[in-house]
C-alpha cells in the first residue's frame, strides 16, 4: 500500500542527510530534557512543598529569554549558527553532569536547584535563536513546513517517553540517575552536531550595522508587519495564560490528583502524546493554505481543552483533556513558528525567532511565577482558567482584526 501524500513528505524530509542526523540527536537530548524537567520539578515540590517554588523554578528557567532571547537573536544574523548550537549543548550537557553530582552526594536543595536552572535558562537563551534559524539550512525550502512539524512532532515524543521513564527511575528513589542519563544525551546530541556539514551555510546579503541598530531592527520589523505582530501576539496569550500548565504540573498531580510521580508522569506524557498527533497532523500537510485560520481554531481548542481539564478532579477526564491540550498546543505553536519562518526574510529569521523564542520562553516564566504565587491563595485551578480565558480572547481579538481588513 502506497503512502499518502502526506507520510511521503514526512518521508522525504526526515531522509535528508544532516535534518536526519539532527532529529536523531535531538530527539536522544529532548528525551533527557524531558526526564529532567520532571525530575527538577518533583524534587521542588518534595522539598518544599509550594506552587510558588515551582514557579520560581520555571521562572529562573525561562525568564532568561526575555532578556538575553533578542541578544542572542541578532547574534544568530551575524555568527555562525550551527558553533553556536554546539556551544551550548556542551555547558547545558556541564549543568546535567553537576545535578547529578550534587544529587548522589545529597547535596541538592531547592537555592541549588534554581541557580542551575537559571544557569541552564541563560544558555537556553543564548542557544534558541541559532537552533530554530539553523532548521532551515538542513532542508530544502519545499520541506520547511514538514521539517517544523517533524520537530514538534520529536519535541513531543519525547514528552511522552522521558516522563515515563523519569517517573519509573523517581518512584525507585534514584533520581540523581535521571540527571545522569540527561548528560549522556546531552553529549549524544554534541557528537552528532560536531559532525554536520550544512550543505546552505547562513549568508547575509544586508550590509552589516551597528549591533544595536540590528537588535532594534528586527523589533521594528515585527512590528511592522501586522501578519508578524498577530501571531506574536497570540503566542504571549498562549505563552503566559497556557504553557505554564506544564510547569505546574507537580504540584497539580498531588494536589487535585491526589496523586505520585507516576500521576505526574501520566499527565506530562499524555500531553506529548496529543501533542504528537498535532504534529504529525502539521508535519504531513502538503502546502500552507489556511494555516493562520488553522492555528486559531487551535487556539480556541486549547482554551476549552484547558477549562475541561482545570474544571475535573477524576483523573481520566482530566487525561483526556490533556490529550486534547497537547494536540491543539502542538498545532498552534507549530503552526506560529510556520507561518513566521515562511513570512520573514532570511536575514531577519535569528532576530524574529528570537523573538518567538523569547515569547515561548519568557510567558510560561512569567505565567508560572504569576500563576504559583496566585495559587497560595486560591488553588491551581482559577489561574488556570483565567489563562484559558486569555487564550480564547486573543484568537478572537485577531479574528475580528482579519475581518475588519476584508
Amino acid at each position: 500500500m502506497p503512502p499518502t501524500a502526506g507520510t511521503a513528505k514526512i518521508i522525504e524530509t526526515l531522509r535528508s542527510p544532516n535534518y536526519g542526523s539532527y532529529v536523531v540527536g535531538n530527539g536522544i537530548s529532548l528525551i533527557g530534557t524531558w526526564m529532567q524537567r520532571i525530575a527538577v520539578g518533583w524534587l521542588t515540590w518534595e522539598l518544599t512543598g509550594s506552587p510558588f517554588w515551582l514557579g520560581i523554578i520555571a521562572f529562573a528557567d525561562l525568564f532568561p529569554a526575555v532578556i538575553i532571547g533578542p541578544i542572542s537573536g541578532a547574534i544568530a544574523d551575524r555568527r555562525d549558527r550551527l558553533r553556536l548550537v554546539q556551544i551550548s549543548q556542551g555547558l547545558s550537557c556541564i549543568q546535567a553532569a553537576t545535578l547529578f553530582v550534587l544529587a548522589a552526594l545529597g547535596a541538592i536543595d531547592v537555592f541549588a536547584l534554581a541557580a542551575l536552572s537559571l544557569f541552564l535558562g541563560i544558555v537556553t537563551a543564548v542557544n534558541q535563536p541559532a537552533r530554530l534559524a539553523l532548521v532551515p539550512s538542513l532542508v530544502h525550502a519545499h520541506q520547511l513546513n514538514s521539517a517544523i512539524g517533524i520537530n514538534s512532532v520529536i519535541f513531543n515524543l519525547a514528552r511522552l517517553i522521558g516522563p515515563a521513564i523519569a517517573g519509573v527511575i523517581i518512584a525507585s528513589g534514584q533520581v540523581s540517575w535521571v540527571f545522569a542519563i540527561n548528560a549522556v544525551s546531552f553529549a549524544f546530541f554534541l557528537f552528532i552536531l560536531l559532525n554536520l556539514k550544512l550543505a546552505r551555510p547562513f549568508k547575509t546579503n544586508r550590509t552589516r550595522k551597528k549591533f544595536t541598530a540590528d537588535l532594534l531592527d528586527g523589533f521594528a520589523y515585527a512590528i511592522r508587519d501586522s501578519r508578524l505582530s498577530a501571531l506574536l501576539l497570540l503566542n504571549v496569550a498562549i505563552g503566559l495564560g497556557a504553557r505554564p500548565l506544564v510547569e505546574l504540573l507537580p504540584g497539580i498531580a498531588s494536589a487535585v490528583f491526589d496523586g505520585g510521580p507516576q500521576t505526574l508522569a501520566l499527565l506530562t506524557a499524555t500531553l506529548g502524546g496529543g501533542a504528537i498527533v498535532g504534529g504529525l497532523w502539521l508535519a504531513g500537510r502538503n502546502h500552507e493554505g489556511d494555516l493562520t485560520g488553522t492555528v486559531l481554531a487551535a487556539a480556541f481548542g486549547l482554551a476549552l481543552a484547558l477549562t475541561a481539564f482545570v474544571a475535573t478532579t477524576d483523573l481520566w477526564i482530566g487525561v483526556a483533556a490533556m490529550a486534547a491540550l497537547g494536540m491543539t498546543m502542538s498545532i498552534a505553536g507549530a503552526g506560529i513558528q510556520t507561518l513566521l519562518q515562511f513570512h520573514v526574510d532570511s536575514d531577519m529569521r535569528g532576530r524574529i525567532l528570537s523573538i518567538y523564542g523569547l515569547i515561548l520562553r519568557g510567558g510560561p516564566a512569567i505565567g508560572s511565577l504569576t500563576m504559583g504565587w496566585i495559587a497560595e491563595f486560591v488553588g491551581l485551578r482559577w489561574p488556570l482558567a483565567g489563562g484559558a480565558a486569555l487564550v480564547a480572547t486573543a484568537a478572537l481579538l485577531i479574528i475580528l482584526r482579519r475581518k475588519l481588513k476584508t
